[in-house]
């Protein structure tokens, strides 16, 4: 009865309550294996990074939900960053200039994707692969392969300063991560975006507008990805042409962490931060103890490997499995069946029936929440 309570409860929790226990768990094994980077500079210097992560995993985040999967972020990351440099020069001035430019192409970029997924009916994973290449392009024509600009000194002052001794990313990051997860959880259009995502077949018998919905998270999460550029831009001060080719698996990663659904619906953009803080501690742990980046990049991959393996364990067996042996023999010593209905006397009443909190919920026994 023991096993079967803790199984019902880690079941019946919220799946994404496990990445704050798995970060917990790597911070206090962190102390053992590389104590440098638990000290509170160390911890400091790593939630920028982690901060730029859970930006562009709100826009995976919102994409997985809708059981598309994003391959536009690195290039997006990229080219926005280019033009947040290279449109200003240097001048402030022309800052809100670059921003205009920054957003329009992420509107661009979205719409397209969306429309691609919506009206010609193209998978997620290649209508975003075929538009990543496009900006890939863009970003070719605009640098002619080489880039070395700087960011406006306004920018750099803001994405690598602070507020009241916190990093402005992550002051950024924690509004934006809260706003898109208030509008999800407690509106309407929240409610129609995850009724879209966790069954496009009845949300559109039920009259909500599936492809406006679709097409709309497409742009949200371009947008998501254009904002996470301009302040890696601000921050690292001098963005490459691979700035943003480090996010891809690492949103992924992310999400997956955070227990959003891949198969739609379910989904905490709140998770998916934490599992940014999660793989940025790992990849401080993982440098400190000596690795090599392509280590870092195998754990990642192990990460979603795992992730998904876990998704597929079948919670609600089990639980039916310990609710059988918890039971126990009856009186005469057979075990308990319930096909030979209810029984009368000593030990054989109606009450002797397992309970129906034993029995497995429809939430629990859903893959997306084991």
């Amino acid at each position: 009865m023991a096993l079967d309570a803790r199984l019902r409860a880690i079941s019946l929790s919220s799946p994404s309550a496990a990445i704050w226990i798995a970060t917990a768990l790597l911070f206090l094994l962190s102390f053992v294996l590389a104590p440098s980077t638990t000290n509170p500079n160390a911890i400091l210097g790593i939630l920028p990074f982690a901060a730029l992560l859970a930006l562009a995993g709100i826009g995976q985040t919102l994409v997985v939900q809708q059981r598309g999967l994003d391959l536009t972020v690195a290039p997006m990351i990229t080219l926005s960053a280019i033009l947040i440099t290279k449109i200003p020069n240097g001048n402030d001035a022309l800052l809100p200039v670059a921003l205009t430019a920054v957003a329009v192409v992420a509107i661009v970029a979205g719409l397209i994707s969306g429309l691609a997924v919506t009206r010609f009916w193209i998978t997620p994973v290649v209508a975003t692969l075929g538009v990543g290449a496009l900006l890939s392009g863009v970003v070719l024509q605009v640098t002619g392969g080489a880039f070395s600009g700087s960011a406006a000194p306004a920018l750099d002052a803001f994405a690598f300063g602070k507020t009241f001794g916190i990093p402005n990313t992550v002051i950024v990051a924690v509004i934006a991560v809260a706003a898109v997860a208030i509008v999800v959880r407690n509106t309407v259009i929240g409610r129609w975006f995850v009724a879209v995502g966790a069954n496009p077949e009845a949300a559109l018998a039920a009259g909500l507008p599936v492809d406006r919905i679709r097409v709309a998270t497409y742009v949200v999460a371009s947008l998501a990805y254009a904002f996470t550029g301009v302040m890696l831009a601000g921050f690292v001060g001098t963005p490459g042409l691979a700035a943003g080719d480090g996010y891809l698996l690492a949103t992924v990663a992310a999400v997956v962490l955070g227990g959003t659904a891949l198969a739609g619906g379910n989904g905490s953009v709140v998770a998916t931060a934490g599992g940014a803080i999660f793989l940025t501690q790992l990849s401080a742990v993982a440098t400190g103890m000596g690795a090599p980046a392509p280590a870092q990049l195998i754990l990642e991959g192990t990460i979603i490997a795992l992730g998904m393996g876990l998704r597929n364990v079948p919670w609600h067996r089990l639980r039916r499995a310990a609710a059988s042996s918890g039971r126990g023999p009856s009186v005469d010593g057979t075990p308990p069946s319930s096909s030979d209905g209810p029984t009368h006397g000593p030990g054989g009443d109606r009450s002797e029936a397992p309970s129906s909190g034993l029995a497995p919920s429809r939430r629990s026994a859903h893959p997306a929440n084991g």
